[in-house]
């Protein structure tokens, strides 16, 4: 179980992962060797799976978001797709979905020309994709890979 200082630190590592040790016991009033285990037993359960960098995309030519619906022949329950999917560079989420599609990708490229290339090259090379249907994003009001920790309020052992 986790407990309320848990939460606050993940809060804090979620808005800046940089953040040290010494500034989140700082924050909570607890001693700095206190959130050193915190944090270690938050990695331990995989609760914290990693710390990574956000990235610019627009500064990095890589401006144009894409979200591609991918329907297979795969088996009901095969993720062997998927894998192949998750593997691409330049796709960043792959969902399994319910409904007429079997995937939804998130695709970051850098051009309409980029995307067909994409789409072509390296989705279109997987035999199991039967279809595709894709959405342009043509502003991007939010995006974030934070989560709501007071849905995680009844895993709170106070």
């Amino acid at each position: 179980m986790i407990d309320d200082k848990d939460l606050k630190i993940l809060s804090i590592l979620q808005k800046n992962s940089r953040t040290s040790n010494a500034e989140i016991a700082r924050q909570l009033g607890i001693a700095t060797s206190a959130v050193f285990e915190r944090i270690r037993k938050l990695e331990t359960k995989k609760i914290i799976r990693s710390y990574e960098a956000r990235l610019n995309p627009k500064e990095l030519s890589q401006e144009l978001l894409a979200f591609i619906f991918v329907r297979t022949s795969d088996p009901v329950g095969d993720l062997k797709t998927a894998r192949l999917l998750a593997e691409l560079a330049s796709v960043q989420e792959v969902h399994h979905i319910t409904g007429e599609d079997c995937y939804l990708l998130k695709v970051r490229a850098s051009s309409t020309e980029d995307l067909g290339r994409i789409m072509r090259e390296d989705i279109g090379k997987i035999k199991e994709v039967s279809t595709t249907r894709t959405t342009i994003a043509l502003e991007t009001v939010k995006e974030t890979c934070e989560l709501c920790l007071g849905a995680a309020r009844g895993l709170v052992n106070r």
